[in-house]
């Protein structure tokens, strides 16, 4: 591995200052990845589209999301990680803007996918703080910023349907534009440019190749109910998809500067990684869009609630503040005992928590209880998640590394988004003249979800175990070099 490349960057400011900066960013782009889910179902009536229309401003968020999110997160170890920051959070005010100016549905999905983009600042806020934080406190800060994926989708749910209630719909836009403003002050007055670069050229063709695979591949999952799983465009979009992949690979195998290192992405202690982050994501996913439909249905149903907009946006927001208090507390346990611990406690505890919701789906007060259970579970993942990448990789690629771990969350979160709809369309029985899901429907989604947790708990346990000394082994790069697991540009520059 050829040695990381210092440039210099704007003097330091209080670190203090830089988590609580870079966590506020990642809450913000959080929201934005959720804040139209209580929209979709006036946006016909409210801008003539079509309700397929409509649900791309769902989709193309989580496309654009996808594939800028490694690709940023390698720009960023090669170009400076606070310039693609400043960039990302650009990306995000503008496409706020784009939506908040607007009721065309054209101008709604482009504003949508830019905020998408955005998706790349929690990867890349995880590794500023690797690079700029004293050792001690690199652990809890990175649990901290990584749990605003989790923390943000549970905000922003219910503080949409506040604003829906109340306010013109485009006000949820002009506010998520100021806080991009304000981001951008903050990281420009805060967060220092981190020194570690990652030598090489930019891989375009590499770039190409995985936004092609992914695109196929998300395009499929995401629509597939809608054209059908077995129509010529669901399967050809799958089909094309494993063969760009397939080439992409080949190619990136040979290439000196890879887009995505397979080399590294493909040692036990990252691929397992990503695959418990794939089934953790969708098991995280199914606790926010089913729990809301839930208390919504009405009590024609049987089971339903008939709760309001802003009730069912509120159920999840417990789990929101128990994801705040628990990142620290999942900090402590990957600490004493090691992030593979933490994954392992997390994994039985979101199992834990939808068994619970299995059994207790009639109750506005349970229900809130098991959602809540799910969340604090997510909560100990999400933290452990960067801790087991960053014990495997070298220092230099952390963002891109951390991108394609967040990159699998947002795929285990599709294919959750998939599997619900088509669970929910099809386990349906007609009540007060209306077709609605079964509550069946919805205890196998749980069963499913459960499953989900269960099998990243097996993956986990595949993981190389958490010795003592584990943070402080060294381990051999991709390409040869010695790489340090948990460095520190900060601690380093205060020993010299």
């Amino acid at each position: 591995m050829p040695p990381a490349i210092a440039a210099p960057g704007p003097a330091s400011a209080p670190s203090r200052f830089v988590v609580p900066v870079l966590a506020f960013c990642g809450m913000v782009v959080a929201v934005m990845q959720t804040l139209v889910v209580p929209l979709l179902p006036h946006v016909p009536e409210l801008t003539g589209a079509s309700p397929g229309a409509a649900g791309w401003l769902v989709t193309i968020t989580l496309l654009t999301g996808a594939v800028f999110t490694p690709v940023l997160g390698r720009v960023g170890d090669m170009y400076g990680k606070r310039r693609v920051l400043l960039a990302s959070l650009g990306v995000l005010t503008l496409g706020s803007v784009l939506c908040a100016v607007s009721s065309d549905i054209g101008i709604l999905i482009t504003g949508r996918a830019l905020q998408g983009a955005a998706l790349a600042v929690i990867p890349l806020g995880i590794s500023i703080i690797r690079d700029e934080l004293p050792a001690e406190r690199v652990l809890p800060s990175i649990a901290l910023m990584s749990s605003t994926l989790g923390i943000g989708a549970a905000i922003g749910l219910p503080v949409a349907a506040v604003v829906m209630e109340n306010f013109d719909w485009h006000t949820m836009f002009w506010a998520s534009a100021a806080l991009g403003l304000l981001d951008l002050f903050l990281v420009l007055r805060i967060v220092p440019e981190s020194p570690v670069r990652s030598p090489g050229r930019f891989d375009l063709l590499g770039t190409l190749g995985l936004t092609g695979s992914l695109v196929g591949l998300l395009l499929a999952i995401t629509q597939g109910a809608d054209w059908g799983w077995s129509s010529a465009r669901t399967l050809g979009l799958l089909g094309g998809s494993v063969v760009v992949g397939l080439l992409w690979g080949r190619y990136e195998l040979r290439t000196r500067s890879p887009m995505v290192d397979l080399r590294v992405s493909s040692r036990p202690a990252v691929l397992l990684t990503n695959v418990a982050a794939l089934l953790i994501g969708f098991a995280f996913y199914a606790n926010s869009l089913v729990t809301g439909q839930l208390v919504q249905e009405p009590t024609s149903t049987g089971y339903g609630l008939g709760a309001s907009l802003v009730v069912s946006g509120l159920c999840l927001l417990p789990g929101g503040l128990a994801m705040v208090a628990l990142s620290p507390v999942s900090a402590r346990i990957s600490a004493a005992y090691g992030p593979r611990t933490a994954l392992l406690i997390a994994a039985v505890v979101m199992a834990v928590g939808y068994v619970l919701r299995f059994f207790t789906s009639h109750s506005l007060w349970l229900i809130v209880a098991g959602a809540t259970v799910v969340a604090s579970g997510t909560a100990i993942a999400y933290s452990a998640l960067p801790a087991l990448v960053m014990r495997a990789v070298p220092v230099s690629e952390t963002a891109a590394a951390n991108g394609l771990n967040t990159l699998m969350r947002s795929v285990g979160q599709a294919c959750c988004s998939a599997v619900v709809a088509a669970v929910l369309a099809h386990v349906t029985f007609v009540a007060g003249g209306r077709t609605a899901p079964t509550l069946h429907a919805y205890l196998l989604i749980f069963l499913i979800a459960a499953g989900a947790a269960l099998a990243a708990l097996v993956a986990t346990l595949f993981l190389p175990s958490d010795r003592p000394g584990n943070a402080a082994r060294r381990g051999r790069g991709a390409r040869g070099g010695t790489v340090t697991v948990t460095p520190s540009v900060t601690a380093a520059r205060e020993s010299a």
